[in-house]
């Protein structure tokens, strides 16, 4: 049953990061046509809610990037406590070796970036930029490699990646907040509480705790904090002990949705980069290339040696079936940034757009560095297989 599961999830992640690939092209595409002042004109698109005194409005960008990914980051939150509760995270020494990978991976992208970036103060403010794995772009390519490569493999990356989610949600919600409105932070933590409360008294009515959660949302999205947190949040508190069918059947339901839906239109509407005004600078630029060395090399080089240095430690062991070469391919895909390296980009560099600082599209860096993580991790692992080592 669990086998079952499994391979299912991995070939709706391998669809989405197909699908990606596809909006991500029509993007550039629009963009690069005579259709870019519709293009345009629809990311601009004002969209506003009035209850009353309560008014938001924002541009059909933010939308997505505000609301529609809040219900993705709800989605991470259910897949995380699934997890933590029932999966492969709920056994420490099967964590051991990917969450140490997951530093790794973390860490010395970041270390790359600063390395390229130290002393432009704008500039450093997207080092967490190549920290991010995208699991759908990640296992897309895992896919394509078929029986070359072990299940246990796109194991040892799924949990790779979830830990990487966590780690990208804490430096979201540590170091991407301004201005905070202590009046709606407070609405917010009280909704906490009441989620709190409602999962501590055994109440398993999934609608209450959404409605609750919109609140939430509302409160974080005026608070200054990203409103994708109050997602994650809910998800976590959504009981699943007393809650199986019901857990499970939500989780289930969003996948569709957020994978056919959301992330490819999350993908088109973030990644339209218009080539007419792109030079040679902007691919020697140091945010540029900070952030394809902190994919490309960094990743690869966190991944692996973290992982070396867990088992060396005896906090773990590799996975069973799998050696070294294997690892050391899987390393190389974790370095596709994508999704929510995009997502760290738009709030990193959110300021420095609205006051005129002068910085080179991070879009730009993001696409070469996962584009190169994919190819060579791809054909690394090919190569490999086609000698008789996966």
């Amino acid at each position: 049953m669990l086998k079952n599961s499994l391979l299912g999830f991995f070939r709706q992640e391998s669809s989405t990061g197909i699908l990606l690939m596809l909006m991500t092209l029509l993007a550039m595409v629009v963009a690069n046509s005579p259709l870019k002042g519709f293009y345009d004109a629809f990311l601009n698109t004002p969209v506003a809610v009035v209850i009353g005194h309560l008014t938001i409005a924002k541009p059909l960008l933010l939308w997505v990037n505000d609301g529609l990914m809040a219900v993705f980051f709800f989605m991470v939150g259910l897949e995380i406590k699934r997890e933590i509760l029932e999966g492969e995270l709920q056994d420490p020494r099967k964590v051991a070796v990917p969450a140490m990978a997951a530093v790794g991976g973390m860490l010395l992208p970041a270390l790359f970036y600063a390395g390229f970036n130290w002393g432009n103060e704008a500039a450093l403010k997207g080092w967490a930029i190549p920290s991010a794995t995208d699991i759908a772009f990640a296992l897309g390519i895992l896919s394509l490699l078929g029986k070359r490569v072990p299940p246990v493999l796109k194991l040892f990356l799924l949990t790779l990646a979830i830990i990487d989610d966590l780690g990208a949600i804490v430096i979201i919600a540590l170091f991407y907040t301004h201005g905070l409105s202590y009046l709606a932070l407070g609405i917010a933590a009280a909704m906490i509480l009441i989620l709190w409360w409602m999962n501590r008294r055994g109440v398993t009515n999934n609608t209450a705790y959404v409605l609750i959660g919109i609140i939430m949302w509302t409160a974080t999205l005026k608070s200054g904090v990203h409103a994708t947190l109050a997602g994650v949040i809910l998800g976590l508190f959504i009981p699943l002990k007393n809650n199986k069918a019901s857990f499970h059947a939500l989780e289930e339901s969003l996948h569709a949705p957020v994978n056919h839906v959301i992330l490819p239109l999350f993908a088109f509407v973030n990644t339209g980069i218009d080539f007419a005004n792109v030079t040679l600078k902007d691919f020697t630029d140091s945010v540029t290339v900070g952030i394809v060395s902190g994919l490309f090399l960094g990743k690869q080089l966190g991944i692996f040696l973290f992982s070396w240095l867990a088992i060396r430690l005896g906090l773990g062991k590799l996975p069973e079936g799998v050696d070294w070469k294997m690892l050391y391919g899987v390393a190389i895909l974790g370095g596709i940034g994508f999704t929510m390296s995009l997502f760290i980009g738009s709030l990193a560099f959110e300021e420095a757009s609205a006051t005129g600082i002068a910085l080179a599209d991070e879009r730009m860096g993001i696409l070469i560095g996962s584009l190169l993580s994919g190819i060579a991790g791809y054909l690394y692992l090919r190569g490999i297989g086609q000698r008789g080592s996966v």
